[in-house]
């Protein structure tokens, strides 16, 4: 079985690449199964040890060579390389180990590898988070032991480690993971949506729809492969997955699939069957592309085998994850909304499609090689101004000056923005904070954007 290839590592060497949350999981992984475990990351023991005093130590104490801001010389003496999905596998030092023969894979792929449990991986552009956190409440519903990780919960090695066969892993499978992943195979599949991302990592958009489409590339026809019809691009790759085909889609009535039907979601089987779910009416989180991710995620978890009533009343229940257009209260007649989670163009666009109109938005931060040309045309009849934060707001600027567009205004923080935006609106307008950027000029993460975001629309109603 391709699973138990890394059960029994004694005296392999292993390369830990990154000392992250999913690095540390794997390396755990390794010394319990006796490798020569060797961890690599670019930040020095004191930076490390600012976040986590005993972490270093401990690795130390197991017998743990560690390289720290530091690379190793010889490459050659590793069989096996795992690389955290921050770690571009394009560095140098990991293709030396590559050409010397060493394999180099990812926490998924390892987790995959050493587990039994039962996989749903959901990846796409947008809204995996959502669907993600969604298809595990309906799961948790169903009284299914389920694990809900990856991209999002713990790592996804640090539960498989511990669960026992045929539990559940309802996985967010970001493009990082997914594109050193070798035989890994979900019992169900999904891919949301694609559009440009990630670009400073993958270089062509050719190359990002290649990671994601691994999602499904080891699939056989026992599996599902659930994806959008309304997607140019996931249509196409419908032809190129062999496992069993359900699509979705918002905007029409598909002759098999899961789609809306006078105001309902549904999903119709092969043999004309109509599987009712919900009412739109019903739903909480708002936005089409909510009623996308709705229908995604019912889809998955019927193919995955739980009944209808189940997904209705989990789905009814659910309530939008943090930083995903979360709504942050009102003052003064102004609506505020955290979509922190908005990373990329499209991403924000959804948001700004989402709220309507009369918006002050917050944007800026890593641009990640995106260009905003076409974002910016989004800005006319629904974006009163925007407030540009962080290193490469500059380039919305840029894009926006193209069209004409001039409503703009520099903030230094997130407090200046917060309370820029409090005197500026009137009763009726939204403040968004969705950035169509990464987080990491300014800060550690997208959620400790949101979180600071929301800290600082709290001290207005104080």
């Amino acid at each position: 079985m391709i699973r138990e290839t890394y059960t029994d590592m004694t005296g392999r060497n292993v390369l830990v690449v990154g000392l992250g949350r999913s690095g540390i999981a794997a390396a755990n992984a390794m010394i319990h199964r006796k490798a020569k475990v060797s961890i690599q990351d670019s930040k020095t023991r004191e930076q490390i040890e600012q976040n986590d005093p005993e972490l270093v130590k401990g690795f130390e104490e197991q017998g743990v060579t560690l390289y720290l801001n530091e690379v190793p010389e010889d490459m050659a003496k590793f069989d096996l390389l795992i690389v955290s999905p921050g770690v571009s596998p394009e560095l140098p030092f990991i293709q030396a180990a590559r050409d010397t023969g060493a394999e180099v894979t990812g926490e998924l792929e390892i987790a995959y590898r050493l587990g039994e449990g039962r996989y749903v991986a959901i990846t796409g552009t947008n809204g995996k988070t959502t669907t993600t956190t969604l298809v595990g409440e309906i799961f948790k519903k169903a009284g299914r032991p389920t694990h809900v990780v990856g991209n999002i919960g713990n790592a996804v090695i640090a539960d498989a480690e511990e669960a026992e066969a045929g539990e559940w892993f309802v996985t967010e499978a970001s493009s990082f993971q997914l594109e050193t992943t070798r035989y890994f195979r979900p019992v169900v599949s999904a891919l949301l949506n694609l559009s440009p991302d990630h670009m400073n990592r993958h270089h062509t958009m050719g190359n990002y729809i290649a990671a994601k489409s691994k999602v499904f590339a080891h699939q056989t026809a026992d599996d599902y492969f659930i994806t959008n019809m309304d997607d140019p691009i996931c249509r196409k790759l419908m032809l190129q997955s062999r496992a069993k085909v359900v699509p979705f889609s918002s905007s029409q009535e598909l002759r098999f699939g899961a789609f809306v039907q006078n105001g309902r979601l549904v999903l119709k089987k092969e043999d004309g069957t109509i599987v009712d779910f919900l009412g739109i009416d019903e739903l909480k989180i708002i936005g089409e592309h909510n009623v996308q991710n709705a229908l995604a995620a019912a889809a998955v978890s019927y193919c995955a085998g739980v009944d209808e009533e189940t997904i209705g009343e989990a789905v009814r229940a659910f309530n939008g994850v943090e930083h995903r257009l979360e709504y942050c209260g009102n003052i003064r007649g102004v609506d505020y909304y955290n979509d922190s989670k908005g990373t990329n163009t499209d991403a924000a666009e959804t948001a700004i499609r989402a709220v309507g109109k009369d918006i002050i938005l917050i944007a800026g931060g890593d641009a990640k090689g995106q260009n905003f040309d076409e974002f910016v045309h989004r800005f006319k009849g629904r974006v009163k101004h925007v407030l540009l934060l962080g290193r490469d707001a500059h380039f919305i600027r840029e894009s926006a000056e193209k069209i004409g567009y001039t409503q703009f205004t520099s903030c230094k923080d997130m407090e200046d923005c917060v309370r820029t935006a409090y005197d500026m609106a009137e009763p009726g307008d939204t403040v968004l904070l969705s950035p169509a950027c990464a987080s990491w000029d300014m800060y550690d993460s997208y959620e400790q954007r949101g979180r600071h975001f929301k800290d600082c629309v709290k001290k207005l109603e104080g």
